[in-house]
Formats: structure tokens, sequence, C-alpha cells
């Protein structure tokens, strides 16, 4: 039997990947973090409750997205009391914008349990951070070593990319015994006693590597890198071969039709079941499919309502993640709405539904990023005098 014997290209793989083993130290790290760490406002006073929010703002969020809603969150609930006794419009408008309400649905439910079984005060550690509503082991960790100074590696997906080229590692980075093996690996370096003071900063500076230097997209300025040295991917000249990531299951396409209706200064909105996509938030009423003008009216019409005019807005798409809307919409210019019979029956009749005024949609209701195109129409209407929404009994449809 012939044993093949290892080419210079294998050995020097070998060798790499051996030495990538051992954690470089986080002295190099922490320089490089206190010279060009990013000036971010939830860093300034680092509270277990600003962590928090923090964190669960930039969950699928850009940080320069998430720098305005932090701060006008923070002026209206300011603590954790606040936010737990909060009503649902106050919390659920902040949040306008942002995306995946569930979120803020579990910070507030999350700040109940904390003001009733902590006495108003976060737990410290991650494995009590990790029994709140909303908080997995990403978020658990990052709080306990920001805020409370716990070696616990804030594994997501900046530090398993360094990871996986730190060690040119050719699995998945999906795979649970990779994720195991990159917590041990950053375990290492918190743990490292030279700076046992600091695992929020090393934690903290990983996040601002990844998101900085090792880049997901594009090339990774390795040359700004600190542990440069010490990757093997860029010992062997492979840094864009890692991570190794799964291939990407097609998103669904969903087509919709959304109706921004304008009688006189009132609107109709929509509320959404409370389970599912989006669940629970107020949206334009909208109908599967891309409608025509005809089937446009009759939908109108369906409501209740007389369409003077309709004309046709922009298409728009919006990505969730397994699922694609791809929209079209109609702005409704409708006249009168008499309610003859009373505002219950229309309510009874068309459930889910609201009329509502103009200002008010704006100011009281969230209406979720994914119509971001048709409420920034919505914004710029104005009401008609001459034409109005009557109510028989001079009041709204309740909710």
């Amino acid at each position: 039997m012939q044993i093949r014997k290892a080419g210079r290209g294998e050995d020097k793989i070998d060798r790499e990947t051996e030495k990538a083993k051992v954690p470089p130290s986080g002295k190099k790290l922490l320089a490089w973090y206190d010279e060009n760490k990013r000036i971010l406002p939830w860093r300034e006073d680092p509270s277990p409750y600003h962590v928090w929010l923090s964190e669960i703002m930039l969950q699928q969020t850009r940080v320069e997205a998430v720098k305005g809603y932090y701060e006008r969150f923070l002026a209206a609930l300011p603590d954790i009391a606040a936010l737990a006794s909060a009503p649902e419009d106050v919390y659920l408008k902040l949040w306008e914008g942002l995306g995946y309400y569930s979120r803020v649905r579990n910070l507030h439910k999350a700040a109940g349990v904390i003001m009733e079984e902590y006495g108003g005060r976060m737990p410290e550690t991650a494995k009590e951070l990790r029994t709140l509503p909303g908080i997995g082991p990403y978020t658990a960790a990052a709080i306990a070593s920001i805020a409370f100074g716990a070696a616990e590696p804030a594994l997501d997906g900046n530090l398993l990319r360094i990871f996986a080229r730190m060690t040119a590692c050719e699995e998945s980075v999906a795979a649970p015994i990779v994720k195991k093996q990159a917590e041990d690996y950053f375990r290492a370096v918190l743990q490292n006693a030279a700076h046992a003071d600091r695992c929020g900063d090393i934690n903290q500076a990983l996040m601002d590597l990844g998101a900085t230097v090792c880049l997901p997209n594009g090339a990774p300025q390795c040359a700004s890198c600190p542990w440069a040295g010490n990757c093997a991917a860029h010992s062997l000249g492979r840094e864009r071969s890692f991570p190794v990531t799964p291939e990407k299951k097609p998103r669904r396409i969903e087509e919709l039709t959304v109706f921004v209706i304008l009688a006189g200064s009132s609107t109709i909105l929509h509320k959404r079941p409370e389970r599912g996509l989006l669940a629970g938030l107020y949206e334009f009423p909208n109908a599967a499919g891309h409608l025509d003008r005809n089937e446009a009216e009759a939908f109108v019409r369906a409501l209740g309502l007389r369409p003077l005019k309709l004309t046709a807005l922009p298409p728009a798409k919006h990505i969730f993640t397994h699922i694609e809307w791809h929209m079209t919409g109609y702005e409704v210019r409708a006249d009168e709405l008499e309610l003859s019979d009373g505002a219950e029956k229309w309510h009874a009749e068309h459930q889910g539904y609201s009329i509502t005024g103009l200002r008010e949609a704006q100011e009281k209701y969230s209406i979720p990023s994914a119509f971001r195109a048709y409420y920034d129409h919505f914004r710029s209407l104005r009401g008609d005098d001459h034409s109005i929404v009557r109510l028989a009994r001079r009041r709204r449809i309740p909710n």
C-alpha cells in the first residue's frame, strides 16, 4: 500500500491551523481598541439597562440606524421601571421603524419580570439573564460582561467570523461544535489574568474588530488588525475563504397591494392578527396579489367607501428573514362614509379595521417599516375639508 506524502502546501496548512488553536493574548487587541474604538452613545454610561436596550436594538439593525432610536427611547423611558409601566402604544411607537417588534414586546415583558422578581435590579449572571424574555445567550453574555465584568464571550456573527479566520476553520460556523469551539477560544482570551478586569472591553473590541476590520463582505483590512500575526487564514493568504457558511434557502415571495386611504381628515388602518408576522401591529389595508384598478376599486367599496380617485403608487419591496414582500399600491381619495346604522355595525362587518384621524394615525399608531415607502407618502397627505368621514353617533369607531 502506498502512503501519500503530504505536500508543502498541506504541511503549511497543518502548521498554521495547529498554531492557531492557541488563542492570542488580548493585550494587543485592547491596545488597538483603546486607539480605535467606535464612539457610541450606549458606551458613555454602560449601565445594565443601557447595555440591554442597545443590544436588543442592534439585533438585525445597523449601528448608525440605532443611535437616534436609542436616544429617543431613553428620553421617554429612562429606566427599567419606566419601561415596565409604559403602555403598549407608547413603546411600540418609540420602536417604529426598527422592525422586529417582538424585540420591544419582550423588552417590556422582561422589564416587568425584573421589577417583580428582582426588585427592579437587573440580574448579574448570564445564567439568570437568559431566563428573561427575549434574552438569548449572546445578549446575556454581552450584558454580563459589559455591565458586570463577567468573563462571558458574546458570541455573534462577528466573533464567529473572527474565529473562523483566526483558525482557518473549514467547518460551517453554523455547526454547534464550531460554535462551542469558538466560545471556548474566546473564553480563554477573556480569562487571561493579565486583563481579567476588562472583559467587557474585550467583547466590545471584538465587536469593533468584526465590524471595521475583519469584514464580512469584501476584503478584510488585515493591515489594521492587531491579531494579523496570529491569524491562520492571513498566513495562508485565504482570508476570503472563511467563514464557511451554510447555503441560504431562497426566500418566499408574496405579492401585496397596499391602500393608502384618505377620506377628509381621516384614514383607515388594519390591525394584524396577534400571532404571526408583524403580530398585533397596525398596517395600511392590503390585499394579496397585485390588483388592477377594477379589483382595487372593488376592495375599497367592500370597506364601505366610494372611491373618488385612485392613484397608482410606485412599487416597493421589503425583505424579511424568510419572506419577501413585493408590493404595489394605490392612494385612494374616498367620498363620505355614511354609517347610518352606527359605528358598531361597521366595525362588526370589518373586523380588525379602524377609522382614525390623519394626525392621530401618524402620531399614535406604529406602522411597521415594511410599509415605509407607503408610510412616507401617507405622511405627506393632507385632508380635504369638503370630504369628511361622518359617524352616525359622532364618535370614532372603537379599535
